[in-house]
Parts: C-alpha cells; sequence; structure tokens
C-alpha cells in the first residue's frame, strides 16, 4: 500500500464522513482500524438508519443526522458521497477554515499499488468494465500472476481489499462523473466509452461534466487513453490531448481512415474481424461473429476492452470471453418467452443514447416502456430512436409527460404508425405491454431516464420488471 497524504493526517486530525451509503460504510471501518477519530454524517434520521446507526454508534462513531446534518462541520478532513456536490456552501466554509475535501474514490486512487484500469462514459460502462475484468482475470490465470480486483462504481467498494493489492495486480474501475469530478489521480489506463448529455440535473451543464469525465486521464500517472473516434465529444478530446492515444471505431475499417497523430493505435472492425493497430502492425482479434453479445454498441465495448488490455490480454483470450459472456444483468437481458412474446430487460437504459444502441441491437421492432425520473436531459434523440425502431410505445413515470410531448410532434405519432400509450404505475405500465403484444412481439423495459421517481435504483427497476414478467400467468 502507497503512502498518502491522508493517511498520514487522519490520526492527529478528526475526519467525517459525509452521506452513509454502499462506499462510505466500509471506508469508515477503514479509517477506524487505522486509528481515526469519525464522526458520520447523513440527512436520514437514526430511525431512517436503524441498526447501521446502532453500528456504527457502538464502533465509537459521533452521529450528525437528520436535516441538519451539514451544520458546522468542524472536522480537517471530510470524506464526501459521491452524490454530493463538492461546492456545497457547507463544504466550501470547511475548506476556509483549512479542512481537506475528498473522497473514497481518491483514498483508493492513492493507496493502491495495482495497476489501475478505469473506464467512464455516458453508456457502455459496466459492460466495458466488466469484459476487462473478465479478460485480465483469464489472462492471469493462465500466467499464474497477478489477481483482478473489479469495482468502483459496480460491485462491492475496493477501498477495504486496498491491503491485498500489489503491483502485479489489477484494479479495473467503472468510474461515474460524481467519483470523477473531484479526483487529483488519474488511472493508469484510461478509457471513455463516449459522451452524451446526462446528468445534467446534477452538473451545472455539458461543460462541467465533461470536465469531470476528463479528470480519468489529466492527471498523473495516466499513460494511455482510450476513446471512441465517432464520437463528437470524445474525438475533440483525443484531438486535444498529448496522452498516448488508442482510438476504436465500428464504423472505421483501417487505421489509415482514423488520421491518427505519431505513435497513435486503433480498434477497428474489417471483413467481420475486429483488428487492432499497435503503430506499426496489425493484429486479428475476434471475429464478429464470436461475440455473442448483441448489437454495435457492445462491439464497441469489446473494442474498448480490447484496447485497455492490449499490452497484456492475448487474442486466444478475448475469444474465449467472447463465446461465453452473455452479458450483464438489466442490459438487454432476456427474462422469458411467454406465450410467443420476448420480453426483455434493460432497465440500465437511463439515456436516450442507451435506448437506442438497445432499440438498434434487436432485430424486431418492440413495444418499449420508457420513462422515469428527469435528469433534465432532451428526449428528442429518444423521439428519433422510438419513431425509427419502436411498433409501440408505454411510457410511465415522471418523465411520461415530457417524453409524450415530443413524441405527439412527430409525424409517425400523429399518423398513428406509432402508439404511444401513458400509464403512470410502472406495473399496470408492464400489464398493458403484456396486452397489446401478440405472439411473435418482442417487449423491451428501456427506460431512457434513471430510476429514482419510484425505485432506489436501476437494479431494483429491472427487479421489479423481471418478478412482473416471470409472475404472469
Amino acid at each position: 500500500m502507497r503512502e498518502s497524504e491522508i493517511l498520514n493526517k487522519i490520526k492527529q486530525v478528526p475526519c467525517t464522513v459525509v452521506g452513509l451509503g454502499v462506499s462510505n460504510l466500509p471506508l469508515i471501518d477503514f479509517l477506524l482500524e487505522r486509528g481515526a477519530t469519525v464522526t458520520a454524517r447523513d440527512q436520514k434520521t437514526q430511525e431512517d438508519l436503524g441498526e447501521i446507526a446502532t453500528a456504527l454508534a457502538q464502533k465509537g462513531v459521533r452521529l450528525i443526522l437528520g436535516e441538519h446534518y451539514l451544520d458546522t462541520i468542524d472536522e480537517g478532513i471530510i470524506f464526501r458521497s459521491p452524490g454530493l456536490r463538492p461546492d456545497l456552501p457547507a463544504f466550501a466554509a470547511a475548506l476556509d477554515r483549512g479542512a481537506i475535501l475528498t473522497s473514497e474514490m481518491e483514498l483508493f486512487l492513492e493507496l493502491t499499488p495495482a495497476t489501475v484500469i478505469a473506464i467512464t462514459g455516458s453508456d457502455g460502462k459496466t459492460t466495458t468494465t466488466t469484459l476487462t475484468g473478465l479478460m485480465l482475470d483469464a489472462e492471469c490465470k493462465k500466467r499464474g500472476r497477478g489477481n483482478v480486483f473489479v469495482g468502483g462504481n459496480i460491485g462491492t467498494p475496493l477501498l477495504s481489499r486496498v491491503g491485498e493489492m500489489t503491483e502485479d495486480d489489477f484494479a479495473v474501475l467503472e468510474l461515474s462523473s460524481f467519483q470523477l469530478q473531484t479526483v487529483r489521480r488519474s488511472a493508469d489506463v484510461a478509457a471513455i466509452t463516449n459522451i452524451t448529455p446526462n446528468h445534467l440535473n446534477w452538473h451545472t451543464g455539458m461543460e462541467e461534466y465533461i470536465d469531470a469525465k476528463t479528470n480519468i486521464f489529466s492527471h498523473t500517472p495516466c499513460r494511455r487513453l482510450i476513446t471512441n473516434s465517432e464520437n463528437e465529444v470524445t474525438a475533440a478530446l483525443a484531438r486535444n490531448t498529448d496522452r498516448p492515444l488508442t482510438l476504436f471505431s465500428s464504423i472505421k475499417h483501417t487505421y489509415e481512415e482514423f488520421d491518427l497523430p505519431q505513435g497513435a493505435q486503433a480498434v477497428y472492425e474489417r471483413d467481420g474481424t475486429v483488428r487492432y493497430w499497435n503503430g506499426s502492425r496489425e493484429t486479428e482479434i475476434v471475429r464478429v461473429d464470436d461475440v455473442i453479445l448483441p448489437g454495435r454498441h457492445n462491439l464497441e465495448n469489446y473494442m474498448t476492452a480490447i484496447a485497455l488490455t492490449a499490452e497484456t490480454v492475448t487474442p486466444e483470450t478475448v475469444v474465449e470471453i467472447a463465446k461465453s459472456f452473455t452479458g450483464v444483468e438489466h442490459r438487454l437481458e432476456r427474462v422469458r418467452i411467454f406465450d410467443g412474446v420476448t420480453y426483455y430487460n434493460s432497465s440500465i437504459d437511463t439515456s436516450p443514447t442507451r435506448t437506442a444502441a438497445a432499440l438498434s441491437a434487436l432485430r424486431e421492432k418492440p413495444i418499449v416502456i420508457c420513462g422515469g425520473y428527469d435528469k433534465h436531459i432532451p428526449f428528442e434523440p429518444l423521439a428519433d430512436a422510438l419513431c425509427e425502431r419502436a411498433k409501440a410505445v408505454i411510457l410511465t413515470g415522471a418523465t411520461a409527460k415530457k417524453i409524450c410531448a415530443v413524441l405527439n410532434a412527430r409525424p409517425e405519432v400523429q399518423s398513428g404508425a406509432l402508439p404511444v400509450m401513458e400509464e403512470p404505475d410502472f406495473e399496470k405500465a408492464v400489464l398493458l405491454a403484456k396486452k397489446k403484444a401478440q405472439s411473435g412481439d418482442t417487449v423491451l423495459l428501456s427506460p431512457a431516464c434513471a430510476s429514482f421517481d419510484a425505485f432506489p435504483n436501476f437494479a431494483a427497476r429491472g427487479n421489479t420488471f423481471r418478478r412482473i414478467v416471470e409472475n404472469f400467468e
């Protein structure tokens, strides 16, 4: 474990952990084990937190809970939850008094001796992270050296395992813009899958959202950036960085088409094969037909993972993963076929671009269930995808009327070619899809929105959809 300025101070300076979420509870244990004096703050009351609050108090943690949990932060080190903006007035006042503002992820990046491979982007992060971890793990096992730890925005927090990690290991991280907003240390190898409007209810605008994403590569020790040459924002980032670069594209077919800077690398597809250009030589990696995940977006996820692991993973290992990996829960997950209708759970689709990708991956036009929490992103791209690729649309959740207004302006809807229905209740929306579907149809849950209007997270929404469909009689 590397030296850390924060760890060197925690025995002398009291700490506060703000937000008692998934990553911060293990963080508290980590700090206590190293002799820190810890205060925990959360907007929830002691009654709301229940056993969590009781357990923390028994460990000697001071609790400041409820409406005024941010009042008078007098601790010297503040660990914020990723969901809390770093510019909150309470944080600003504490910083003026000399406090340090950091996070569980920032501490992990400081401490781990493992090679950090990190992935961010508006879409495709989780699948790419999972693929990268699988490829590296398979290769490490073949070589008999090194372990792979997968975490960040998925899985379990890795800080509590940092003591197990060595320089032979890999830490594969999915990182959100919330986690990246204040980091001052980048990954060793970083990928940005794409950037499209997202989380604009939290960020002040696209500029801040993009700036947060760039923290994944803009600091030391990043030695390579992998990104999408077909995405307008990431292509601009690539043109303006001095980091060693690997570009990927599911449209380009030769490295010459990329107009690569000197020494840059590329991943692309030609004649049904994904190929890797290392700056001087082309290598065939995997046949597209060997990739069992559907859709061009998943091919791009493979391209990203191939670029991230090019120094370590052989083409043979990539092929093994491609032939066996069936996908991640809640991502075009086939739930069942009932009365001749196929039901897909793609609850992870929390943006219009994700829904567009899911629609393009299906051969048939589905009945699509859309809608959810409003992140204040434009729905015109969603309307484009639905008008082109959907058989019918059922709108639910907080954004139903907003999406409906955009769709109602389209000639496909006005003419009745694309039926659009509203059903505020989620379960009734699923049952309405069942009623409208005929044998041979497909029903796709692809909300294009976050879940927080009705569910704690996208997984809970997907599990509810799965339960409703599995209980059809």
